[in-house]
């Protein structure tokens, strides 16, 4: 992990702490132990792997290699329409369990400890998003001190300003007026 967040820390604690918001997903990983950091990565990484067209494609490659042993087994297609190898027995069992078993019962909890992580960043990135929206919101309102009111303030003040300086102007000229000039000096 990244040392300090790229964007800071939420105003919500979590467990005791504020959530830290990085630019990265991977920088979300918990550093904890190295057990941690492997499982989270290899999730968030296989996720974003397997969410790609490209495994898409292989996907669809392994179902098809089973689909002439199917259609020779449900009489659509006679027997020899295929070469043997494609309607054996073992390749429809090594389909069968690669579809069924590895890529059903393994991939589906790696991608949800990948999906997991996403969500957790995610989270972490709209509750800043939020946080954020309402600050410049609560700036903006021009009953906040600090914010537009404070700058509201200093255009009304500037606008008597005129006002002021005429009126200062007036007073110094009266102050000078009544006051006695020095021996030999005229006015």
């Amino acid at each position: 992990m990244n040392g300090k967040p790229h964007f800071g820390y939420t105003q919500l604690v979590h467990e005791g702490k504020r959530l830290a918001v990085h630019a990265r997903t991977f920088d979300h990983l918990p550093s904890k132990t190295v057990v941690d950091r492997f499982n989270k990565r290899i999730g968030v990484g296989t996720t974003n792997r397997v969410g790609t067209m490209w495994c898409a494609y292989i996907f669809c490659v392994i179902a098809l290699v089973s689909l002439p042993s199917t259609l020779v087994q449900a009489h659509v297609v006679p027997a020899g329409a295929f070469p043997s190898w494609m309607v054996a027995q073992g390749l429809i069992g090594l389909v069968q369990w690669v579809a069924q078993t590895f890529l059903q019962l393994v991939l589906l909890s790696v991608i949800i400890v990948g999906q997991n992580v996403q969500a957790a960043a995610s989270d972490a990135r709209a509750i800043k998003t939020f946080e954020d929206a309402e600050r410049l919101l609560d700036l903006l309102d021009e009953h906040t001190e600090g914010g537009i009111k404070t700058v509201l303030d200093r255009l009304g003040s500037l606008e008597k300003l005129p006002d002021e300086v005429a009126a200062l102007a007036d007073a110094s000229r009266a102050v000078l007026a009544a006051r006695p000039t020095p021996k030999g000096r005229a006015s």
